[in-house]
């Protein structure tokens, strides 16, 4: 499964050059997985309820053209590595225009219990969301 997201390259995220702070992508990538997370029917604070949370372990992006002010993109998402610990989503960032790679991304994120921050077995704690993420590789 993929999911895609649609935004509008807002001035505040452009930098002096006038293309989008690097930084901002990773703000995107949180947008877009968020909305991936919703497609498959839970959001991020009813996995916080659950008392499961995923904090990022490791993130990285590759930068093939700058996105300008107003360009309209697409943020696609999905899951490219699923284990009991973590998961690790890849991103495509799209200009919606001339259907434009902008750049490619990757986060990792682990499961850990909310109270104690310890690495949690997503299979043990929770199959049928285990069974959810992991099938949409």
């Amino acid at each position: 499964m993929v999911s895609k997201t649609k935004l509008t390259v807002r001035y505040a995220e452009t930098d002096q050059m006038g293309i989008v702070y690097h930084a901002n992508y990773y703000i995107w990538f949180e947008v877009a997985r968020g909305d991936f997370i919703k497609q498959i029917g839970i959001s991020y604070k009813e996995l916080e309820d659950m008392g499961i949370m995923m904090p990022i372990i490791e993130t990285g992006c590759r930068h093939y053209q700058g996105a300008k002010y107003d360009d309209e993109i697409i943020i696609e998402a999905y899951v490219n590595e699923m284990s009991p610990a973590k998961v690790i989503f890849n991103y495509n960032v799209i200009r919606e225009e001339d259907n434009k790679l902008l750049a490619k991304g990757t986060t990792t994120l682990g499961f850990v219990d909310k109270k104690t921050f310890r690495i949690v077995n997503l299979k043990k704690r929770n199959l049928d969301l285990y069974n959810k993420l992991s099938s949409l590789k």
